[in-house]
């Protein structure tokens, strides 16, 4: 009992020398989360999502908006990373305490995530522009994430199995984020084969079909598990629902990631037989599995909506808002890439309207972000993910009343 008192004492004490010393200026990036690296990752998928290889209807200008955006990325990741490396250089043992926090270790994921977004754009932007040896880095880079984000996924979730910390009540999507990265290899590669030789498109082509299966596969695990959690206890807390819509992203991105692959794969590769015909098939089975995963995105796309409307005037800004933003661009992605396949103008119409609405949606986000910070909603005691949010104390806890009554 005194060991616990004296934990709460000196907390105490910690909050109120914050307060007296106000936390101005670079004091307060003692809680700049790993959480502001959705940031770069929103931002990055974005410029993905504009790149006129991707859009059903491209026009001229495209190409040099899609490069303005990925170029932005690029300059906020590397002040994202400064900001956390200052953190943990002049904050000892916050980068400990951070991986192992319940809640911000859940977002060391995002910043492997705005990795795959860069390398990526450096495909889709860089190449065209460069010649072959950014094709050989590029193959470098990938292989690098493949084998970074493997080990992170096991080391995550071997930490995220044992921890007394974690309990099923506070479960949300964000316990999807530690194989999410590793998954993104699967969408990686279907970008990134087409400018390969073969010899180097095939080994990147079944590593990606390997992560992808492997990250869709962990996601529907963990799926049955946030499923039995909102049966038991209801939506997440309101402040914490933006973060249901990281469930769209699996489905969505092994969509992409499958289409792809298939319409990128190397017509010359004859181990099956006549490379063409392997292609047609490929591509046909592509579309068909695409289109049968994509709908499971559709309803936790539908569900996550249900759920921020029912609290929209309740919701305040977290860095979980940036939610609203990547995991729809690959659902995005799914909807223009079925469009091009199937030849629908219809289907390609709907994902340029989406396509729209994601880059105004991300507007208001970074304005939001931005008012935030200079509010000091966030980066203060207490207002960010190194915070820890009970998510059964909120007041749409499933029979919180007759718990209450009981207890009474």
């Amino acid at each position: 009992m005194n060991r616990r008192a004296n934990k709460w004492k000196k907390q105490e004490d910690d909050e109120e020398g914050e307060k007296r010393r106000g936390w101005t200026g670079l004091g307060r990036l003692k809680h700049f989360t790993w959480a502001n690296f959705t940031l770069p990752m929103a931002t990055g998928g974005l410029a993905l999502l504009l790149a006129p290889e991707t859009q059903g209807y491209p026009f001229r200008g495209l190409q040099t908006i899609g490069k303005v955006v990925f170029i932005l990325d690029l300059v906020i990741f590397v002040l994202v990373a400064s900001a956390i490396t200052y953190r943990f250089v002049v904050y000892p043992g916050t980068l400990k305490a951070s991986v192992a926090h319940p809640t911000e270790g859940l977002y060391l994921g995002t910043s492997t995530l705005s990795l795959a977004s860069i390398i990526s754009g450096i495909s889709r932007y860089g190449v065209p522009s460069c010649g072959p040896w950014l094709v050989t880095a590029d193959r470098i880079l990938f292989w690098i994430y493949f084998v970074g984000t493997f080990l992170i996924a096991v080391a995550q979730y071997a930490y995220l199995f044992t921890s007394p910390r974690l309990k099923l009540s506070d479960m949300t999507p964000g316990w999807l984020l530690p194989v999410f990265p590793f998954m993104l290899a699967g969408t990686i590669a279907s970008v990134e084969v087409e400018r390969q030789p073969t010899s180097a498109a095939i080994p990147i082509t079944v590593a990606g079909l390997g992560a992808q299966g492997f990250g869709l596969l962990v996601s529907l695990f963990i799926y049955a598990c946030y499923v039995l959690r909102m049966i038991v206890y209801g939506f997440p807390a309101p402040n914490s629902r933006p973060g249901m819509f990281i469930a769209v992203g699996p489905p969505a991105f092994t969509s992409l990631a499958l289409l792809g692959m298939a319409e990128n794969f190397p017509a010359h590769y004859d181990t099956f037989g006549d490379g063409d015909i392997t292609k047609h098939v490929l591509r046909v089975l592509a579309t068909t599995v695409s289109i049968f995963i994509w709908f499971l995105s559709l309803w936790f796309f539908c569900i996550a909506a249900v759920a921020n409307l029912a609290v929209r005037r309740e919701i305040s800004f977290h860095l979980n808002w940036y939610s609203y933003i990547f995991p729809n661009v690959g659902f995005t992605f799914t909807v223009i890439s079925v469009g091009k396949t199937l030849e629908s103008p219809a289907v390609m119409g709907v994902g340029s309207g989406m396509t729209v609405l994601l880059v105004i949606g991300w507007m208001v986000v970074v304005c939001n972000h931005v008012r935030a910070v200079w509010t000091r909603k966030i980066l203060a005691m207490g207002r960010d993910e190194d915070y820890y949010v009970n998510e059964r104390n909120h007041s749409y806890v499933k029979g919180r009343g007759q718990d209450e009554e009981q207890q009474a």
